[in-house]
């Protein structure tokens, strides 16, 4: 257990450099490329890519972290992180074009979501009981810092940016990502979990009820925040509301910050107990209740717009309450699916969750783009209220209290882990 504790502490230490390296390089492309007259359309398609390669990667990213275990996909996420930051600090500034960057963008993607894959799936591995209370404690606090971490990188990039400039500000974060893959291939032990030479490619594809409903759900979820927050919001604030790009990014980069701390809080603040006074863990009815409680953020939002009540005061308070119960609701999911995970392909059934997190990302991406365009901010919300409705609906068919956890060892029994 000791060696699975050191090896959880060196994927989590590679995960967070990755995290932030990956949130600096994506405020520095953007930032640059605004700067050189791009409009905010065009900006957010060099992250296309980024978005798509991420269902790729999710879905194959499981499949090899099973056959050659998570030691291999996260060495080769931290390598990949190290091509990308250098293809766009070393090439001819002839060279960055639309399609060079996109290309970039892509490895980016790959390299972020293996390296998430890989230290989602380790804590499956290492959590210390069958306990769903503490698993769910282990999953928040992973989560939540790698949010809060990613906000942290939002404004290192833009200090960086202004203080050194597009190519050494890349080639400081390429030294970051650099020697977390050295210091990972050099001190982790093993393989981090059981390689399986037999698993095929067509056991990606769930066969677990739950683990595919979750993941339904998930794709409506994040499709309903990034249908705003996006390009959406961004475009608004800069746009319509005259705040500088600098005020903009630095309060979307406050409320990621806040949306890890709220995560990284989550089994305190959806804490429930039994008649015996036993802690009783997230279940699929508090994945459907988060969900009909979070339509009411962009709804209201939305509605007070529409009214002519302050936007500004409107915008920063009903983004305020949708951030603390989407984070709560996204953290429910990230315990649910380790804990509906088959123990045998953790990753495998990991990794097809997370494709389903991509594509409601991508979904979102594009659709805040394109209703921004045709009717402005008011149709991103109320598509938002569409995607967080469908996943309350989808979130009724999780297995609710009293139904057995499947992949969950029960209260008191020992884990199961492999490897």
């Amino acid at each position: 257990m000791r060696g699975d504790l050191r090896n959880y502490a060196l994927v989590t230490g590679a995960y967070w450099a990755d995290t932030i390296a990956d949130g600096a390089s994506r405020i520095i492309v953007l930032f640059y490329f605004y700067e050189k007259g791009f409009s905010p359309f065009a900006v957010a398609s060099l992250f296309l890519f980024y978005e798509v390669f991420g269902i790729v990667t999710n879905l194959v990213g499981g499949w090899l972290a099973a056959r050659f275990g998570l030691k291999s996909t996260l060495v080769a996420g931290l390598s990949t992180q190290v091509v990308a930051l250098g293809l766009l600090a070393a090439v001819p500034r002839s060279w960055l074009v639309v399609p060079f960057v996109m290309a970039a963008q892509a490895l980016s993607g790959i390299a972020k979501d293996l390296t998430k894959m890989s230290s989602k799936s380790a804590v499956k591995l290492v959590v210390p009981d069958g306990s769903g209370a503490t698993l769910f404690r282990w999953v928040a606090v992973l989560t939540g810092s790698k949010n809060a971490l990613k906000g942290v990188g939002f404004f290192l990039g833009g200090v960086l940016l202004t203080a050194i400039g597009f190519r050494p500000a890349l080639l400081v974060l390429l030294g970051l990502v650099a020697t977390a893959l050295v210091v990972t291939t050099v001190l982790m032990r093993g393989t981090l979990g059981r390689s399986d030479g037999t698993a095929k490619f067509r056991q990606l594809f769930s066969n677990s009820r739950a683990v595919n409903v979750l993941a339904a759900a998930r794709v409506m979820l994040f499709a309903s925040r990034d249908v705003w927050f996006v390009v959406g919001l961004p475009v608004y604030l800069r746009s319509e509301r005259g705040w500088s790009f600098w005020e903009a990014g630095g309060f979307l980069a406050i409320w990621v910050i806040g949306y890890g701390i709220v995560q990284a809080s989550a089994p305190r603040l959806t804490r429930r107990r039994r008649a015996g006074g036993a802690e009783r863990h997230p279940d699929g009815g508090t994945a459907t209740r988060l969900a009909f409680v979070l339509a009411a953020a962009p709804a209201g939002i939305a509605i007070a717009l529409e009214a002519h009540v302050s936007p500004t005061v409107v915008v920063v308070v009903g983004l305020l309450a949708f951030g603390v119960v989407f984070a709560l609701n996204s953290a429910v999911h990230s315990f649910l699916i380790l804990a509906y995970a088959d123990d045998r392909k953790v990753a495998m059934n990991v990794g097809f969750y997370y494709m389903a997190n991509a594509g409601g990302r991508l979904a979102g991406t594009v659709l805040s783009g394109a209703l921004y365009q045709w009717q402005g901010l008011t149709a991103c919300l109320w598509a938002s209220v569409a995607f967080v409705l469908a996943a309350g609906a989808v979130s009724r068919l999780l297995p609710g209290p009293g139904t057995a956890t499947p992949g969950m060892a029960a209260p008191g029994a020992p884990a199961q882990l492999p490897g």
